[in-house]
């Protein structure tokens, strides 16, 4: 059952992101947010400690809850479509939400930006889904936040989903590897 369910989510939030970004080449990327602190990123998202709350504003579960044995944990991804859309990032609205289990439970544990990686396409910049780059090579160069540039361009971590950017913030659990590091040991699933 829990196989399903992890399936059926990950297949929901592929297809959830896909639509989300069939506009993307048409937004250009913008400095939103400028000036933004990890302590205004803490405030902006501390009403999401709930992730009904998170539900409420527009977020959906896009994972099952995702960890790297002897590397860490991200925990479930919930992603808002509204905020995928373009190739800018607000670091007052982050992209992602990511939460981990509790005894009784789950809690907001990081953030994560997301930025679709186009590819030059002959047709103009699209997403990419192969295995490999692009052959024409990425449109959009990796974005940056609180002066931060996101990993990438990589793979998407199933087949539907695109190759992109993405960088983490360990704003709500201590990450000993580091603020901005994908996986933190402390998160497990």
């Amino acid at each position: 059952m829990e196989r399903r369910l992890s399936a059926t989510l990950v297949a929901a939030g592929a297809m959830v992101l896909t639509l989300a970004m069939s506009g993307a080449a048409a937004a250009a990327p913008g400095a939103k947010g400028d000036g933004a602190s990890l302590a205004d990123i803490r405030q902006a998202t501390a009403q999401f400690q709930d992730p009904a709350a998170a539900v409420a504003a527009g977020y959906v579960p896009v994972s099952p809850c995702e960890a790297l044995p002897g590397v860490g944990g991200m925990g479930v991804h919930y992603l808002n479509p509204g905020f995928a859309q373009d190739l800018s990032s607000d670091p007052l609205a982050p992209e992602v939400l990511l939460y981990a289990p509790t005894g009784d439970g789950w809690r907001l544990v990081g953030v994560e930006y997301f930025s679709v990686a186009l590819a030059v396409t002959e047709s103009g910049p699209a997403p990419w889904f192969g295995s490999e780059p692009p052959p024409l090579g990425f449109f959009n160069a990796a974005p940056s936040v609180l002066g931060h540039t996101f990993n990438g361009p990589m793979a998407g971590h199933n087949p539907q989903m695109p190759w992109h950017y993405d960088l983490h913030v360990w704003i709500w659990q201590g990450n000993p590897a580091g603020m901005f590091e994908p996986w933190n040991p402390t998160v497990r699933c």
